[in-house]
């Protein structure tokens, strides 16, 4: 286990989370601001293979956690810190369509600010697209600042970047 929230727990992903790992990549929403279209059965398999082989790299600065329900096990998402091209520390998650308004996305970024304090981390960023209105809300909510806008080439549109001093 990475850390627990209240109703979530952060942990390493694994083989056995490759079917709501797809379900989740596959849907175009859940996907709208992350690639810009969802993602296709090899490329799942082989990410998530990729994703899981980054834990043992040593010089690793990708990580990406699955989060699971404490009640059942059951997979609802995943959360990433990783390194921007400016060896910034960026902040994301994302959960399966079904798991969308459960206040899992502010639990869940809650106990990522306070794993990040745990582990030294002085400042984050959360780059979000200003159509995805509810993460934007859920990351002012807790504390980030906006700091300008940026344009996202994988995407092909503009975000507002924002940071949180820890």
């Amino acid at each position: 286990m990475i850390f627990e929230t209240e109703r979530l727990i952060v942990k390493k992903l694994k083989k056995e989370d490759f079917e709501p790992f797809h379900e989740m990549q596959s849907n175009p929403k859940v996907m709208q601001f992350v690639r810009g279209k969802p993602m296709a059965y090899e490329e799942n398999r082989k990410e998530l293979s990729e994703l899981i082989d980054k834990y043992d790299e040593a010089t690793n600065d990708f990580w990406i956690y699955a989060i699971e329900r404490k009640t059942d096990s059951e997979f609802v998402g995943t959360i990433a810190f990783v390194k921007d091209e400016k060896g910034e520390d960026e902040i994301g998650y994302r959960f399966l369509e079904k798991y969308w308004r459960n206040g899992y996305a502010k639990e869940i970024l809650n106990g990522m600010i306070a794993y990040a304090r745990k582990i030294g981390f002085k400042k984050l960023i959360a780059c979000v697209a200003p159509e995805n209105i509810a993460s934007e809300k859920i990351i002012k909510s807790s504390g980030f600042k906006f700091q300008k806008i940026i344009f996202a080439e994988d995407l092909g549109i503009d975000e507002h970047k924002y940071s949180l001093e820890l």
